[in-house]
């Protein structure tokens, strides 16, 4: 009896050294992927520059090396051609690219498949969509979106062991330019859209929060989604979930294609759509807590034989036009009345007026703030030049700041 209760403790603890090696494993992929994606050396991942192309080859070079199949024919590459614009500051659209989306296939002869999806390209210098109000600089995209593309990679690696589906994995190109890669493929797929079960979305995964709080969006695509995540959920996430099946993101293209789906994101920061978003800040533990989160969710949704796809009312509302801003960054991930504020631009209005990090805002002028979509109307109430008054809650106070536009 001695022995056998010796040859059980001996197996538990290699099993455990098992284990702990693969997440070792696997976070030291995470690393090396994030840190190689983020790096001066790809420039930003811009749609259509060589730098998108040398990341587009070094997923190829993953996808290959983890045995998964050309997605698109004989071809991991699947290009588009769009027109953008040469001059951020012209509405004229005249500069041709060429975008590529990397689409790697694991065919385990199943009748459903299951998409799984990130957009690698980036801001390139953020001669578009950057928040950076100083020299031009590399916008490297560590979180955004380099942190979704290491865990869809890890993701390919591990599933090969899951036979119970087929698995299509798409590194989307032109989502910065607007979802262009995922709206591409949705409507030139190389599979059969009716047999795909579900799609998953990767999208700023990289900033996990000590307090675990985890968006996942399109929720209300399935009425499948809420029981699963829940079962799924032994990591203790805090979930913040929406219904939505729309959104900025390139789930958007496949719920439009009747699909559910879903869009798993750890937040907004300060650092988003800066030069600032940077490796040093991921949080790779987090990122493998995710990983794992999503095995479990692919595992438990066997179980479930029909998988409705439900449509959703949109949350978006009509955005009020404004020609004013505070130059704060919104808390997405909070839940409460007012806007939360997460992040405070140096030399503007918030900032030279004492409004903090973490402040609620719940009052512009006469209009009580309930969530951002009552924000930017406050906004659109005023012009520069204007007084008026912001109400916040600070902790627990309570505070009237007059400031001007």
């Amino acid at each position: 009896m001695k022995k056998i209760k010796t040859l059980i403790i001996i197996l538990l603890i290699f099993c455990c050294s098992i284990t702990y090696g693969q997440k070792e494993i696997i976070i030291q992929n995470m690393v090396e992927e994030v840190s190689f994606l983020a790096s001066d050396q790809l420039q930003g991942r811009e749609t259509g520059t060589k730098y998108e192309e040398i990341s587009a080859k070094y997923i190829r070079a993953k996808f290959k090396k983890y045995d998964l199949l050309p997605g698109y024919g004989n071809s991991y590459f699947q290009e588009f051609k769009t027109t953008i614009k040469s001059n951020p500051h012209s509405n004229i659209k005249d500069k041709k690219i060429t975008g590529t989306n990397v689409v790697g296939y694991i065919d385990n002869s199943k009748s459903e498949t299951i998409i799984i999806g990130a957009h690698y390209d980036h801001l390139g210098y953020g001669d578009f969509g950057s928040r950076h109000t100083g020299d031009r600089e590399i916008h490297n995209g560590a979180d955004d979106n380099a942190s979704g593309v290491s865990v869809l990679l890890n993701l390919a690696k591990t599933l090969i062991a899951n036979k119970a589906y087929n698995y299509l994995f798409i590194a989307f190109s032109g989502e910065e330019h607007g979802l262009l890669g995922s709206s591409y493929y949705a409507k030139n797929p190389t599979i059969d859209l009716k047999t795909v079960k579900f799609m998953l979305n990767f999208d700023m995964v990289g900033r996990l929060g000590d307090n675990r709080n985890l968006a996942i969006h399109g929720v209300g695509t399935s009425d499948a989604w809420d029981s699963l995540l829940n079962k799924s959920n032994t990591m203790n996430f805090i979930l913040k979930t929406s219904e939505s099946g729309f959104g900025a993101s390139d789930h958007t293209a496949f719920y439009l294609q009747d699909i559910p789906v879903l869009h798993f994101f750890t937040g907004q920061h300060p650092d988003y759509h800066t030069p600032a978003d940077d490796v040093e800040k991921i949080n790779f533990n987090g990122m493998y807590l995710i990983l794992e989160y999503v095995r479990s969710i692919i595992a438990n949704s066997e179980k479930i034989k029909t998988f409705n796809f439900q449509e959703t009312e949109t949350q978006e509302r009509p955005t009020p036009k404004f020609k004013v801003t505070l130059g704060v960054m919104p808390d997405y991930l909070f839940d409460g009345e007012g806007l939360r504020i997460d992040g405070v631009t140096k030399n503007k209005t918030a900032y030279k007026f004492g409004i903090m990090k973490g402040d609620v805002i719940i009052k512009i002028g006469n209009l009580e703030i309930t969530d951002i979509y009552k924000y930017m109307e406050g906004l659109s109430l005023h012009k520069t030049g204007d007084r008026t008054v912001v109400r916040v809650k600070r902790n627990k106070e309570i505070i009237d700041i007059p400031i001007i536009f």
